[in-house]
């Protein structure tokens, strides 16, 4: 039997045209231009979002920088609110951990586990989701359907305007969002300004609020493993060049200084020994790297000889590049070689390479009036060593910080100080007593003097008998 094929008559006569009207509302002349979105709230032409809030009783940037990490686990757009905020974008992950409560419940135990209960609230908006957090409200709004219900009961305290905003809101009565939400949009723009209306119109989804993501702060880390075990020191460092200097063009990349390297090496049944190098300012050169670690290694002591070894770089400071001089080294206006270190520095390191980060440390002062709590040792990979030695300023004349660990009793003449001839007395009595829970109490009274080479010494006296001489510091 014939197939039919059956076919549809198409029209003799072409389609009409339609003509298209456009109509545009023209605003009547003097009217005052829009001062916001209008009330059809844009989520509907958006994609659909859910965030998670966690809200901190307390300020702790280094638990908040933890429970970003641990946020990451559960999707990748995490955004931080310093001081006491986490805010995390969970409606791409739902399907993951099989809908929204189960994935409220595996957040909170990971929050248990960490040592911290904050306050976790779900809702459309990132504004929301915090508000609620700060207001000790632990809500879960999955649509924006209910979003305006959910939020009206919050105070404004939640949305941490400026206080004289809220004083002003608070003599008009107002006092919970869901007040200022029916306050007429022009007057309120006009008398408190354009972004608490902007804030508001985010918090119920109104307009898009965009988030700054959260990113781990990147760390440099390479492996090289041997064919052959190696002993001898100089093929450690031959070895380790490659890895130093990718290190050099990971860091140039990101225009970006380091100022901890950690080499591991490993021996036999998983024994290792680390090799650290600390610098006294962010560096990125791969020659200072390989002169540090050819320092280290001659002074470690291997238990065995080397299967692997790898390179671990410390958090990633900013750094500026250093242009290259105009004039070269030894021509008219030229300095040192260009890029290096301040002088002061460069001996400081290779000091601390050398001695022992112990042996090479600064001084900062403090606010003491005891000799031995004045100060306190400053390492030169502090942030606050620089700008510390550059700030410190004492009264004249100044107490010297080279303290001896015990006072050395001096020798008397006719009662006066000897210390290899007389001692002249320039300054003092500066009156030093111990706090009076403090057992036995001190008393003394301490004196700058010179001695008959010239050199500033800090003398005290006893005030109880039998009314010793001591030299307690040296000013240089």
């Amino acid at each position: 039997m014939a197939a039919r094929v059956l076919r549809k008559s198409l029209p003799a006569q072409p389609l009409a045209a339609v003509p298209l009207q456009l109509s545009l509302a023209v605003p009547p002349a003097g009217s005052p231009p829009p001062i916001g979105p209008v009330d059809q709230p844009q989520g509907a032409r958006a994609l659909a979002q859910l965030w998670l809030g966690v809200h901190l009783p307390q300020s702790d940037p280094a638990l908040l920088q933890r429970l970003a990490r641990l946020a990451q686990r559960f999707t990748p757009r995490v955004s931080l609110e310093p001081p006491d905020g986490l805010l995390l974008e969970v409606q791409g992950s739902l399907a993951l951990f099989g809908g929204a409560v189960r994935l409220y419940r595996a957040f909170r135990a990971g929050c248990h586990a960490a040592g911290c209960r904050p306050v976790l609230t779900l809702a459309p908006t990132p504004l929301a989701a915090l508000a609620g957090g700060r207001s000790g409200v632990s809500f879960k709004v999955l649509d924006q359907q209910h979003l305006v219900s959910a939020v009206s009961p919050l105070p404004l305290t939640a949305l941490r305007w400026p206080p004289p905003v809220l004083q002003r809101l608070a003599k008009l009565g107002v006092y919970r969002v869901g007040q200022a939400l029916r306050l007429p949009r022009a007057g309120f723009a006009r008398r408190f300004g354009r972004e608490p209306l902007q804030m508001l119109d985010q918090l119920v989804a109104r307009s898009v609020e965009l988030r700054t993501p959260f990113r781990v702060p990147e760390r440099f880390r390479a492996k090289r493993q041997f064919v052959r075990e190696r002993e001898d020191h100089a093929q450690i460092l031959q070895a380790l060049q490659p890895l130093l200097e990718q290190l050099a063009k990971f860091l140039e990349a990101r225009q970006c200084g380091i100022t901890r390297i950690t080499c591991r090496l490993r021996h036999r049944n998983a024994v290792h020994t680390d090799c650290v190098v600390r610098l006294a300012q962010p560096e990125s050169a791969a020659a200072r790297f390989l002169e540090w670690f050819a320092e280290r290694l001659n002074k470690l002591a291997l238990p065995g000889p080397v299967r692997s070894l790898e390179l671990r770089s410390g958090e990633l400071l900013s750094r500026a590049p250093v242009a290259e001089a105009l004039w070269q080294p030894g021509e008219h206006g030229g300095g040192g070689k260009a890029g290096a270190l301040p002088g002061s520095l460069e001996f400081i390191e290779r000091l601390r390479m050398r001695l022992g980060e112990l042996a090479v440390h600064g001084l900062i002062c403090r606010d003491s009036h005891s000799p031995e709590g004045a100060s306190r040792p400053l390492s030169p990979a502090d942030p606050d060593f620089q700008r510390a030695a550059a700030a410190m300023k004492v009264a004249t004349p100044a107490r010297p910080l080279w303290l001896l660990e015990e006072p050395q009793l001096l020798r008397e003449r006719a009662g006066w100080p000897q210390l290899d001839g007389p001692l002249r007395l320039q300054h003092g009595p500066e009156r030093i007593e111990s706090q009076w829970w403090q057992a036995p109490g001190i008393a003394r009274d301490y004196y700058h003097a010179t001695d008959v080479h010239g050199i500033a010494v800090w003398v005290f006296r006893e005030r109880e008998p039998p009314h010793r001489w001591f030299l307690h510091g040296l000013s240089g």
